[in-house]
């Protein structure tokens, strides 16, 4: 069951990667195109910022969802690499369970605020003002469940989910 959750998890991150990059894809074509039709036909297109900064929204969320399966988001890890495998473990059931929490907070919020903006019209892409709050609510979800497997790693594992190599700490 383990297994199939872990790969489960992988396949997710894998999709969100692949969303990601492709938005960022296309927000570059976007700006090329903006920045070509600008200086070169004298026409820049009105909708090409705000489309820009829709997918750079969509994608950098994802992305940082990503980071949380990763385990490259913002830590201390030379708090956790100066103590103890057993301290380690309770630290990391906090940290994962304070995540957790943020991801259902950004989720929450993020669909109050999409559904609160759902009647405003963005002008230059003539769509619900809700797509720009969408984003922060599915990452908010994906956050809460890629803690949520670092969390059972952490509570089911001898060790903990990143154990540095021959600590001092561990020694004592």
């Amino acid at each position: 069951m383990k297994a199939i959750f872990a790969r489960l998890m992988q396949q997710l991150a894998r999709i969100a990667i692949v969303i990601s990059t492709a938005g960022l894809v296309l927000m570059t074509l976007i700006i090329g195109w903006q920045v070509f039709a600008r200086y070169v036909l004298n026409a820049s297109p009105a909708w090409s910022e705000s489309a820009a900064l829709l997918l750079m929204l969509n994608y950098i969320m994802l992305a940082a969802a990503v980071g949380v399966y990763e385990n490259f988001h913002l830590g201390l890890k030379f708090l956790l690499d100066a103590v103890p495998s057993h301290i380690r473990i309770v630290l990391e059931v906090i940290n994962n369970s304070l995540i957790i929490i943020f991801g259902m907070a950004m989720l929450v919020n993020g669909s109050r605020l999409a559904a609160f903006t759902d009647d405003h019209i963005m002008p230059a892409l003539n769509i619900s003002r809700s797509f720009a709050y969408w984003p922060f609510a599915v990452a908010g979800l994906f956050i809460s469940i890629f803690a949520l497997e670092r969390l059972m790693l952490a509570i089911t594992s001898d060790n903990s989910i990143n154990p540095p190599k021959n600590t001092e700490a561990d020694k004592r």
